[in-house]
């Protein structure tokens, strides 16, 4: 019972990914999983917020019919005890899903904290009632620890005034203003939510642009679909300092135009990125230490094995170019999953990785921007299209647009980066067409559908292949 073929140390996405496909290839694994199973991911972020960013749009919604539509309705009040409820359940459903489809594998789920003992060994402090469990592993250990919010000096999260991303939907109500700090995808959706629901918000990015991982034409749309709804987005900037107050937050921050600004809100969301969680594991027992920056990196990238034989990583422990995203997680899963059970698997193609920011409007990308395309020694044809050229984007009313970038004279497609309305729901055509290395003549030959917003996707790939239609 104790010697399992496989040990995975962390339940989040990319543990119980590993451990499911494990089980299912035939593989006896234990997975040790101090908190609840489903991580960071399902009960303090994906889930949760994207839960929240739904309700917010219903709201966002009746504004949009009163003001646009002419259709009388107004908004009494928000239950935020109704709403958390909602919340919870989903989560909770979730849970209990994952919770099943772990036990229907065989998978056996040990609580308590896992630490390493060696290159193939594990001890679980509170796995038993003597308090500790000891476990050898067959085949490999898998270290899926996950990552916790990042904080800045000086600024203890409280839960209240101060809120990371974990604890930002579990603070008490709604506040009527918030300081956002941090302009990449967590920041500006917490941003919008909060906006969405009545908060005057005030955003600041340190870049000199808000998402600045993203094609600059993103970030400018993002920007100005932001402002346009009264969020105060000052990207080049940063705070010097900030001070609890007993009904809120006090904090002084420097503009990009060398100005000094003084805050002052009920609520400041520290979102500046995560850091890999590796205290505890005792790497070292196993002949294995983090990176400057506190990853695990891999010595060996196409099958995710660490430089100690054995012993895998997966998630937000691995450095860039995993990208700390719970769907990169499960491929990254699968990989490892079926390496250990010793089956040929393609490595994790980051660069076909899809990145989403759920705020309003949505962002959605794959493959590389133009500035990285042309970096790369890329000769490139640009192509970008506002949603508004096409009816179902006046629709929406809310702008946007679609650009793709492609190797000079009918090359390849590069990257796809779409900004508006359900674009979420849009990226999976354009992860294929990079995925696949299609290019634009291949993509025009097929049929959108019309009106719908992703015709536009089809009709910028119809201009660059020479057979433009709304657009000339």
């Amino acid at each position: 019972m104790n010697t399992p073929d496989v040990i995975v140390i962390g339940g989040g996405t990319g543990g119980y990914s590993t451990a499911l496909r494990a089980a299912s290839l035939g593989l006896d694994v234990v997975l040790v999983e101090r908190d609840k199973v489903g991580g960071t991911c399902l009960h303090r972020g994906c889930i949760p917020s994207k839960a929240m960013l739904h309700a917010a749009e219903l709201v966002d919604g009746i504004a949009e019919a009163r003001e646009r539509w002419g259709v009388k309705a107004t908004l009494d009040s928000v239950d935020w005890s109704a709403l958390v409820a909602t919340r919870d359940d989903i989560v909770a459903r979730n849970h209990r899903g994952v919770e099943a489809h772990l036990a229907h594998a065989g998978v056996r789920v040990v609580r308590g904290s896992g630490r390493l003992t060696g290159a193939r060994s594990v001890r679980v402090d509170g796995a038993s009632a003597s308090g500790v469990q000891d476990y050898t592993a067959r085949r490999g250990i898998v270290l899926a620890t996950g990552s916790r919010p990042r904080t800045l000096p000086g600024l203890v999260p409280d839960g209240r005034r101060v809120v990371t991303s974990d604890d930002a939907l579990f603070a008490p109500g709604l506040p009527a203003s918030v300081l956002v700090l941090g302009g990449g995808a967590i920041g500006v959706e917490y941003a919008s939510f909060h906006r969405s629901l009545g908060a005057e918000v005030t955003l600041v990015e340190a870049a000199d642009r808000i998402v600045p991982l993203e094609d600059g034409d993103v970030s400018r749309h993002l920007t100005r679909g932001l402002k346009k709804r009264g969020i105060d987005v000052q990207a080049g900037a940063r705070l010097l300092d900030a001070e609890v107050l007993d009904d809120g937050v006090r904090a002084r921050v420097r503009t990009a135009r060398g100005e000094t600004r003084t805050v002052e809100a009920e609520r400041l969301l520290v979102a500046v990125g995560r850091a890999p969680v590796t205290e505890g594991l005792d790497l070292a027992a196993a002949g294995l230490r983090t990176d400057p920056r506190g990853f695990v990196a891999p010595a060996d990238w196409d099958r995710l094995r660490t430089a100690v034989p054995g012993v895998h990583v997966v998630g937000d422990l691995l450095p860039p170019p995993s990208l700390g995203l719970a769907h990169a997680s499960f491929a990254e899963g699968l990989l490892v999953a079926e390496t250990l059970a010793g089956l040929p698997s393609a490595p994790v193609d980051y660069a076909t990785v899809p990145r989403v920011t759920y705020s309003s409007p949505q962002t959605a990308s794959v493959g590389l921007s133009e500035a990285e395309a042309r970096a790369r020694g890329h000769e490139v044809d640009v192509n970008t299209m506002p949603l508004t050229a096409v009816a179902k984007g006046l629709v929406h009313g809310q702008g946007g647009m679609v650009k793709v970038v492609a190797e000079a004279g009918g090359g390849q497609v590069l990257g796809v980066h779409l900004v508006g309305p359900h674009v979420s729901e849009m990226i999976a055509e354009s992860q294929l067409i990079v995925g696949w290395d299609a290019q634009p003549l291949d993509v025009a030959r097929h049929i959108h559908a019309h009106p719908t917003l992703s015709e536009a996707v089809g009709e910028t790939f119809l201009t660059l292949a020479g057979r433009g239609l709304h657009q000339q």
